[in-house]
């Protein structure tokens, strides 16, 4: 995990009814899949839930999940038993963000200052801007190191929609990525004092629903309407030349709109509007120097995904930096940028890098190719 050569993230292809498509992806990634449980289920564990508590806390997301879309629960039964696990597993890798939290809240423990570790950087760059005249859409994901070790990039094959690809936890229905409608998604951390005070639909879910749509106003529709447990900002883009960032309350979206032809977002609230209602509870220092340093390296000329790919190896102010290296916290965790993701929606590409800080080389991920290995970036 710690190894300056990790290596690349494996490519899982699955297609069919969603039930079969779960066989699939759980059968192809075991290992991964069990590493996924280990790890949140680990940290419940940690912070003291009974066996029964936590089966009560995944029963609830397990019930918001099968009414949003019972075809969800379908696939992650067919996750469990191709991998041999529980169902009760997958919905926790699902929801693993609404549950650690809230088994925070039940056990009053929370999280310590210096602990946090969910950041990530992301970026569009309108067509108008790019090199190729192609949109960009990209990230750093920064959590925790050891998810170079649980994530994968799965294609699925669907007869009633576009297909897509998406970087993925293992067990995970979505992240980030693409559809074959060229309607692509990031998200980054966010928080405000509204997080928590009602139900929603986990953001994994949310996630998926937009990579299912064919039209992009319906992707829109999917993070800017879906009720919500807690903040998140998600990134939307279409290929045909236009991009909006949603800083999302659980109960309100505040739309964010390019400026010089890009979006930089990192972990910090920017919509005045945002600002003027809601507080932002969750503040990591280094957020409001990653997204400046991201738009000041991008410049004001023509972008290529190189120029994406350079910024987002930025190490100013290392080890907090746009490219994080892995770094422990006082709760033992090790937290790194734990991959980068340059979408070319148009050609259906998505370049990613595994502990970027540590190794460059990229494996570029097709919705019509097998994976290839790139040469590494350059310094």
């Amino acid at each position: 995990m710690t190894s300056p050569n990790p290596q690349p993230f494996p490519f899982v292809a699955v297609s069919g009814q969603p039930y079969a498509r779960g066989v699939q992806y759980g059968r192809a990634v075991p290992e991964r899949v069990r590493r996924s449980i280990g790890l949140y289920g680990g940290t419940l564990d940690e912070l003291g839930l009974t066996p029964p508590e936590k089966a009560r806390l995944i029963g609830q997301f397990a019930k918001e999940i099968e009414a949003f879309g019972a075809h969800y629960l379908e696939e992650m039964r067919g996750i469990a038993d191709g991998a041999g696990v529980g169902l009760d597993d997958i919905v926790m890798i699902n929801a693993r963000t609404e549950i650690v939290a809230q088994a925070r809240r039940e056990k009053n423990r929370p999280e310590a200052e210096d602990d946090a570790v969910d950041g990530c950087t992301g970026a569009v760059i309108l067509p108008e801007r790019s090199s190729t005249g192609r949109l960009i859409h990209g990230q750093n994901w920064d959590w925790r190191a050891e998810c170079a070790d649980t994530a994968i990039v799965l294609r699925v094959a669907r007869d009633d929609g576009p297909d897509f690809m998406t970087f993925v936890e293992a067990g995970g229905l979505a992240r980030c990525g693409m559809n074959a409608a060229g309607i692509a998604i990031t998200a980054n951390y966010l928080e405000s004092e509204r997080d928590y005070r009602q139900s929603g639909i986990p953001l994994v879910l949310i996630r998926r629903k937009v990579l299912e749509q064919r039209h992009f106003a319906m992707a829109v529709r999917a993070v800017a309407a879906t009720p919500k447990a807690c903040s998140n900002n998600m990134m939307l883009s279409t290929a045909e030349g236009f991009t909006v960032d949603f800083e999302c309350a659980p109960d309100e979206a505040f739309p964010i709109y390019p400026t010089d032809g890009l979006i930089v977002h990192a972990n910090h609230w920017v919509s005045p509007v945002a600002l003027a209602k809601l507080k932002d509870v969750g503040l990591l220092g280094d957020s409001f120097y990653r997204d400046w340093r991201v738009r000041k390296l991008l410049g004001t000329g023509r972008i290529s995904p190189d120029d994406l790919k350079a910024a987002f190896f930025d190490d100013f102010a290392s080890p907090f930096a746009v490219c994080r290296p892995v770094l422990p916290n006082s709760a033992g965790d090790l937290s790194a940028t734990v991959a980068m993701i340059v979408m070319d929606t148009s050609a259906g590409t998505m370049d990613v890098a595994p502990l970027p800080a540590h190794c460059r080389d990229f494996t570029r991920y097709s919705l019509h190719e097998a994976p290839v290995f790139l040469a590494q970036a350059a310094e």
